[in-house]
């Protein structure tokens, strides 16, 4: 199948570049501005006398009229308080460009009152461009109209095309290669509640690319942003009432070598699965005593045991192909003298992916290639996106809007994890392992926004109050370990069988169901006002202004955990070697001699509450200064932050943490011609520990197989940002950048790997404070168009979009830490002789490289893009003296799209992504060199696979 996919994937290439070069037509292009003040004029009408061509300027008061047939024509201009102007006898002639730059003149002296209410476009790449530039800031965007080009599936994959962005685990923005947790995610200008248990993060995965007009991000702070980050406040906005009527409804296929019509290892799951929801027979019944310890004989616990349903089996089918639905309806109408304009998205997402994972431990003693333990995993996932999208928007007058937004995404995760392999070094065990998981992810946000111009004309209002909600589940997570001696065989030569693992105590890593929920609130308003102070024509942002804000903010967080074990009563060989889905069948779970019963794990830790109070005010002023614009601003933040959990030993550990941060900022620019200016920015922020690294809570993964636990002393974290940068915009839709920053972090929170008795078959990791860090780097971005380089009317329908990073940055741990021990107990620990004192930030890679060639034909409607991105290595896992650091390695990733519009409702979609293929890789730094070498050991690798997609959309 992939090799009758690629031919037809390049003849389609071809097919659509040869129809380019048939194109018989010609193009007016040029400027439109007011004739008095020579400042662009943004929305007038331009037309092709004679025809139905036209097009409106955009926000530099530019305009393209494409597909001019060859001949001679009057071009009509006209804008609302203007006098129309005809401009006679343009000639187009086929491949050429025909530029006007014309002015019109204000008819005010005779125009009556006139109401303007247009709305402004936010999703092209031009409006996104403009956006940018007239920020002071030093910031990056995308657009939905470049978004629709890479055939992105959602947020996550949309952000590997913004400067100075890389993704991790698939979901997680890394800005900077600064790690999740120096960002701020912003959802239509509200904070985003952490959709994960185990990190500060948002996962980006979860909101679908159909329904975001745009992303933002911002690399320098400002007085009206969050003082919480480090790397970049990300703002993603879903898109808004249409600007006419519109539905479509696109069906999308995806195949994958590797994963589709392959046989692959799944277990039986819920009925409703398929929508990413769980049916409810998963969940702990509610008849259960809290704790099922030894306070009840081992035959009523064996008697709830068998109340939970017997899923353990592992069945072989068939991968079937993926799918992908969406369906999109804008609607814009008029109730009296009142517009609405309404949005719905609905997407549903049907993902499979299957990969061998090879996972080894090595003792890293003085023979480094010695194995401790290896491991071959087959994994198969199967990922279900649900998402709605219900936008309203309402025109209350000519200066007032209401927004009404809401985003409801509903990911269903079922994993399962066939494991062979061997513990070498510590049991000299054959080891057969399984992991059967669900996850389930809902979210929800809302936002209602209003946006109000004063009738002095200078003064506008912008106020915000949004609400949203994250649940997140893993219900009956089942986890089993068999073992046997390795080689082992009877007297008869005949192999030994496979025995599970039934330790007395329960376990997290062996024969067990574990139990999460999550459930976080968060409750947000928000003012801000801008008044305009004087005009200024040569400054982009309007002469002299001044900014004031209050922000207010409630989080709570509730969450739970609770895991059993199986444990043998007397001998249960007989019952151990059975195969999976009949080890553990009601029949065996007798609580007698010779049957199993089941035994409560939890600790007091599994569980805690949490909440947080943030109130912030903020206020700015920017004074223009003949080219040089200044914007000094403060923002003040105090946080109240409270956890609540219980160590081991059952002790209240959290408490309270309330911080007044002040936060002062100053963002310059210089134009250095109208086309040209260069940024200098400053900022101190802070970033300050989540619920969950607070928490002195224990969680196990897996597939790493490695434990994360909390640390109740962790500190807020100080940062200084400083950065320059020089931007050119030759055209419209066309720029230029070069920028440097450098950040200095004081108490940074960093991931910890504990020294542990076990050694390198146990690896416990934990949040703490190191002394220091910074990062510095470079950044370059570039956006061109062939179509002011050459007359050929085929390269006139190429344009380029490259950006690039270089990063250096270092930790200092210090000579101590303060780090928990395995009972939560915090305690200040001399890391001198035990870990390695100087490395590189965690995630950070040293560079990162995206590019992309876009071709664009509106004579056949033929869009086709390749898109290349790789980030530089980075690391993964922190380590210690017993186990180096684990680097991950780069991956080159390639990309090819085309669109096809086949008729006046119907376009074709079809994508060939990750072509390469190339291996997630990672290597532990067995040289100890704090750099991906040649001669590190490699530790965990596998391929994804290539992935083609097919589909259709019908709009009409």
């Amino acid at each position: 199948m992939r090799h009758r996919l690629t031919p037809l994937l390049f003849f389609l290439l071809f097919s659509l570049s040869s129809l380019a070069a048939l194109a018989q037509t010609g193009t007016i292009r040029g400027t439109v501005k007011d004739a008095t003040t020579q400042e662009p004029l943004i929305g007038a009408s331009v037309g092709v006398v004679g025809t139905s061509l036209g097009a409106s300027t955009d926000l530099d008061g530019a305009f393209t009229v494409s597909n001019v047939p060859e001949g001679t024509y009057s071009l009509a201009i006209s804008s609302v308080s203007y006098e129309k102007k005809t401009i006679p006898s343009l000639t187009v002639t086929v491949g050429k460009v025909v530029v006007v730059n014309t002015a019109l003149a204000s008819s005010s002296s005779t125009l009556g009152e006139v109401v303007v209410t247009a709305q402004r476009r936010t999703n092209t790449e031009v409006a996104v461009i403009s956006e940018v530039r007239n920020s002071q800031l030093v910031a990056v965007g995308i657009s939905a109209e470049q978004i629709v080009k890479s055939q992105d599936r959602d947020a996550a994959q949309i952000a590997r095309r913004v400067p100075g962005v890389s993704i991790q685990d698939n979901r997680f923005v890394l800005v900077r290669g600064l790690t999740q947790r120096y960002n701020a995610v912003m959802l239509n200008d509200v904070l985003t509640p952490s959709s994960e248990v185990d990190t500060r993060a948002f996962a980006f995965d979860m909101i679908p690319s159909s329904v975001i007009d745009r992303m933002l991000i911002f690399k320098s702070g400002a007085a009206e942003l969050p003082g919480d980050f480090a790397g970049g406040v990300i703002k993603v906005y879903t898109k808004r009432a249409p600007e006419e009527n519109f539905t479509n409804l696109s069906v999308l296929g995806g195949y994958r070598p590797s994963t589709t019509f392959q046989d692959v290892m799944k277990y039986e799951g819920g009925k409703y699965d398929w929508l990413g929801f769980d049916s409810g027979k998963r969940t702990i019944p509610d008849n259960w005593p809290n704790p099922l310890n030894d306070n009840i004989s081992s035959q009523l616990r064996a008697a709830y045991g068998r109340q939970l349903p017997n899923r353990w089996g592992i069945k072989q089918i068939n991968a079937a192909p993926d799918l992908r639905l969406s369906f999109n309806m804008g609607r814009r109408f008029e109730i009296g003298d009142k517009q609405v304009g309404t949005l719905t998205s609905l997407n549903y997402g049907n993902y499979r992916l299957a990969t061998n994972p090879n996972l080894t431990f090595y003792e890293n003693g003085q023979d480094r290639n010695q194995v401790a333990s290896y491991y071959n995993d087959q994994v198969y996932n199967n990922e279900i996106r649900l998402g709605l999208v219900q936008n309203f928007w309402l025109r209350l007058n000519s200066r007032s809007t209401l927004e009404f937004k809401n985003l409801f995404n509903q990911l269903g995760t079922a994993e399962t994890v066939v494991r062979t392999g061997q513990d070498i070094t510590q049991s000299s065990n054959d080891v057969r392992a399984f992991s059967e998981r669900f996850e389930s992810r809902s979210i929800y946000s809302g936002q209602l926004v209003g946006n109000h111009e004063l009738p002095n004309d200078k003064t506008t209002v912008n106020w915000v109050g949004g609400f949203a909600y994250t649940h997140r589940t893993e219900p009956d997570w089942r986890r089993v370990r068999y073992i046997r001696p390795i080689d082992a065989t009877n007297g008869d030569g005949t192999p030994v069988p496979f025995s599970v693992v039934t330790p007395a105590d329960p376990s997290l890593t062996d024969a067990g169901r574990y139990f999460s929920k999550l459930n976080e609130r968060l409750e947000t308003v928000a003012l801000n006002v801008v008044h305009q102070i004087t005009k200024d024509s040569t400054n982009r942002e309007g002469g002299m202004k001044v900014k004031a804000g209050l922000y207010a903010e409630r989080k709570d967080r509730d969450f739970s955990a609770r895991f059993f074990g199986y444990n043998s009563v007397g001998n249960t060989s007989a019952i151990r070697t059975k195969p999976v889905g009949e080890v553990f069948a009601p029949e065996n779970l007798t609580g007698q001699p010779g049957g199993l019963s089941l035994e409560e794990g939890t600790n007091p830790n599994d569980s805690y509450t949490a909440n947080n109070t943030l109130l912030a005010g903020y206020a700015s002023l920017t004074v223009p200064l003949g080219r040089l614009t200044g914007t000094a601003g403060f923002r003040a933040e105090y946080n109240d932050q409270q956890v609540s959990s219980r160590l081991l030993d059952g002790r209240v550990a959290g408490g309270g943490r309330k911080i007044l941060s002040p936060l002062p900022s100053l963002n310059l620019t210089y134009n250095l011609t109208d086309n040209m200016l260069v940024r200098a920015a400053y900022a101190s922020t802070i970033n300050r520990p989540e619920f969950r690294e607070l928490a002195p809570f224990r969680f196990y993964d897996f597939n790493l197989n490695a434990d994360i636990q909390g640390n109740y002393n962790l500190r807020t974290a100080n940062v200084q940002n400083v950065d320059l940068r020089w931007e050119i915009y030759p055209s419209t839709g066309e720029l230029l950048t070069l920028g440097a920053f450098y950040k200095s972090f004081t108490n940074p929170i960093e991931s910890y790997l504990q020294v542990t008795a076990s050694g390198a078959n146990s690896l416990s990791y934990a949040f703490v404070n190191t002394k220091s860090a910074y990062n510095y780097g470079l950044e370059a971005e570039v956006r061109k168009s062939l179509s002011t380089l050459s007359d050929s009317p085929w390269l006139r329908c190429f344009s380029l979009v490259g950006n690039a990073s270089y990063i250096v940055s270092r930790v200092d741990l210090g000579s101590s830490v303060e780090v928990p021990d395995g009972s939560g107990q915090v305690n200040a620990l001399d890391v001198r002789d035990i870990q390695t004192q100087r490395r590189p930030l965690q995630s950070q890679s040293p560079y990162l490289v995206n590019l992309g060639v876009y071709y664009a034909n509106d004579d056949n409607s033929t869009q086709v893009s390749l898109l290349y991105n790789v980030a530089g290595p980075r690391i993964f896992a922190v380590g210690n003296i017993v186990n180096p650091t684990v680097f991950e390695a780069p991956r080159n990733v390639l990309d090819l799209v085309a669109t096809k519009r086949l008729a006046k409702h119907w376009e074709l979609r079809a994508a060939w992504q990750d072509i390469f293929n190339q291996p997630v890789r990672l290597s532990q730094d067995t040289d100890r060199n704090n750099k991906l070498s040649n001669g590190d050991q490699t530790v965990r690798n596998f391929r994804r696979g290539s992935y083609t997609t097919l589909g259709l959309t019908f709009s009409w």
